[in-house]
């Protein structure tokens, strides 16, 4: 890990976002690489993977967002949260927003239960604009952090940061699985599901980046900012990730995998992001 955080403070700090939301990216690819060898997945362990993949996105949302947030911004009391507060808000109507306009299927959900606009879109187009939706705001929560670290924001550190696209990655590589899978039972063949299922991750960088560069610009705006992340995160998994494993008989085991993908996300950020 020493190594890791060497590399990334010798390099420009926005560069690093691009870096490590790219790595993001790449788990996302090795997870939809999985359909090379499988036609189909256990529906119990992909329910169990789409839980962890949330219990993640809630862990990081507090400690690798919210809590640093809250402890660079100024003032006491409730003065000091009301920038987080403000930024979540923002985040998940941001979302809100995008959920309502944005054709997408949730991956356990009839083809009937469609959301955003009308469409005449096929069902694997969907699924794919479903999990890019997951991935907006992984990509922006790892670029806040990184440009905080450009603007010099006491409490934003490289360490953090890195072991924030960590864990990201981590549960990126299950998102690969729940794209490529669905995939490849639909008919697709082996190459396109693959090429779809990462696809769907190919926004992080650019949401990484752009969260980087907004950050290093406009130094005042990164509580704002890594809270606006943690809204949409959170919006993500209540709306799409949880409802998603609870469409069959499956309900314990994806709490479980809920449950484990938070203590992995937590024990990351406290043991390597201090």
């Amino acid at each position: 890990m020493e190594v890791l955080i060497d590399f990334f403070e010798e390099i420009d700090p926005v560069t690093g976002a691009l870096i490590a939301t790219t790595f993001t990216w790449l788990l996302t690819a090795l997870g939809a690489s999985v359909v090379f060898f499988f036609k189909s997945m256990n529906r119990a362990l992909l329910d169990a993977l789409l839980g962890f993949t949330g219990g993640v996105m809630v862990a990081a949302s507090f400690w690798s967002l919210l809590a640093p947030g809250i402890e660079m911004s100024e003032g006491e009391g409730f003065i000091r949260v009301i920038p987080s507060a403000i930024g979540f808000i923002l985040g998940a109507l941001f979302i809100f927003g995008l959920d309502k306009v944005l054709p997408h299927l949730h991956i356990n959900f009839k083809e009937s239960e469609k959301e955003g606009v009308e469409t005449s879109w096929r069902k694997s187009t969907l699924l794919v604009l479903a999990i890019t939706l997951h991935n907006i705001p992984e990509g922006l929560a790892v670029g806040v952090l990184f440009g905080g670290v450009a603007a010099e924001v006491p409490g934003a550190t490289i360490a953090g940061a890195v072991t924030l696209a960590i864990g990201i990655g981590i549960q990126n590589f299950p998102e690969g699985i729940a794209v490529s899978m669905p995939m490849r039972r639909l008919g697709a063949s082996r190459r396109r599901s693959f090429m779809y299922g990462q696809l769907s991750a190919i926004v992080e960088p650019i949401f990484g980046v752009l969260g980087a560069l907004a950050v290093s610009f406009f130094t005042p705006i990164l509580p704002y900012a890594l809270a606006f992340a943690a809204g949409a995160m959170i919006f993500v998994v209540v709306e799409e990730v949880i409802p998603e494993t609870q469409q069959d008989k499956y309900t314990d085991l994806a709490t479980l995998g809920f449950i484990l993908g938070f203590v992995v996300m937590m024990t990351l950020d406290v043991g390597l992001g201090g």
